[in-house]
């Protein structure tokens, strides 16, 4: 889509807003629905401006804006700090301790052999990073988790798994303005299809591609997903039977190729307030909240759910273009929150 803008002088160009990430797009196309003046800053990192009579923002990625501080942007990026002080406001949190090499973290691996586990990357944001163990088996496996995660950060987390589904509440001021479930990367048997070519096929839905500019990014199979089936006692090259749903991750991230569904409506109205508890635990005016929950429909309880993390960039097209469930247009509410 070409449309005018502004840059610096006041010359006019035109800028192709397909290029920007699609959460970006979607706030650059509502504020010119509302009239607001919008200049491409940076089109590779996707900062923008919007101006409307004496009214400037700027804004990266989408939710990256004037509205959180520094302080809370880095809270909520360290999942050590961000644990701490949900703890200490009552929140669950997992248990867990820092391994700050493979070799340190090898010589714990007694204390969590046979018990289901979650080893991540301390600083990172869409699930980068992130191996999920339901039972932790093999010291080797392990090993593997670790040395994956310090590829993305020099601190990882070893924590326990809390059970449940993972359910993604958008934050915006005092309103949870959308919640999803993320459902691990999966595949659906025909009886005729391996693995792969299930993949292949899934793969062509035009609402996949990559880098964040489609609501859905694509599954991509490489050692983690590897390792998964092997688990299930399949490869790349196994045929599914009709019907069966396998999973190819045990993390539920859409950046790793997980499908959205919309549960906005469907979630006790008590985990809604959790997510904004947590949000002014941090001091954050827009996050992302990750909340295992085994039962949707009952009201919290500390054997129902757990905090695992809090995101300070959170997307918001997942939430307008949902695998299943409806389009919560969130990019108005997040012009409303900064006074457009």
């Amino acid at each position: 889509m070409l449309r005018w803008t502004w840059k610096d002088g006041g010359n006019e160009m035109r800028v192709n807003i397909k290029a920007l990430e699609l959460s970006t797009q979607l706030v650059v196309e509502e504020a010119w629905r509302r009239g607001v003046d919008v200049e491409i800053l940076d089109e590779e990192s996707n900062f923008i401006r919007l101006r409307k009579g004496d009214r400037v923002q700027i804004l990266r990625q989408a939710t990256k804006t004037a509205l959180d501080s520094y302080i809370a942007a880095q809270i909520m990026e360290n999942k050590e700090v961000t644990k701490l002080l949900l703890r200490e406001g009552g929140i669950r949190v997992p248990q867990g301790i820092r391994i700050h090499d493979v070799e340190e973290g090898l010589e714990r691996f007694e204390e969590f052999k046979t018990t289901s586990v979650v080893v991540k990357p301390l600083s990172t944001n869409f699930g980068v990073g992130v191996v999920v163990f339901q039972p932790l088996e093999t010291e080797e496996e392990f090993k593997e988790a670790l040395e994956y995660a310090f590829l993305f950060d020099e601190t990882v987390m070893v924590e326990e798994y809390i059970p449940g589904k993972e359910y993604r509440f958008l934050v915006m001021g005092d309103e949870v303005v959308a919640v999803l479930h993320r459902e691990p990367a999966n595949v659906v048997g025909d009886g005729a299809s391996t693995v792969q070519q299930l993949v292949a096929a899934k793969n062509e839905d035009p609402l996949r591609g990559s880098g964040y500019v489609t609501p859905l990014e694509k599954i991509k199979l490489g050692e983690v997903e590897a390792a998964f089936l092997k688990k299930q006692s399949f490869t790349f090259d196994s045929i599914l039977p009709q019907g069966q749903k396998v999973y190819l991750r045990e993390n539920s991230n859409i950046s790793t190729g997980g499908d959205s569904l919309d549960f906005t409506d469907k979630v006790h109205p008590g985990y809604k307030e959790l997510a904004l508890r947590c949000a002014k635990l941090v001091g954050a005016a827009i996050t992302g909240a990750d909340v295992m929950i085994q039962d949707t429909t009952a009201p919290p309880s500390r054997d129902n759910y757990g905090v695992i993390e809090l995101n300070f960039n959170p997307a918001i097209h997942m939430h307008n273009h949902p695998y299943i469930g409806e389009n919560r247009g969130v990019e108005k509410k997040l012009l409303d929150l900064l006074g457009f």
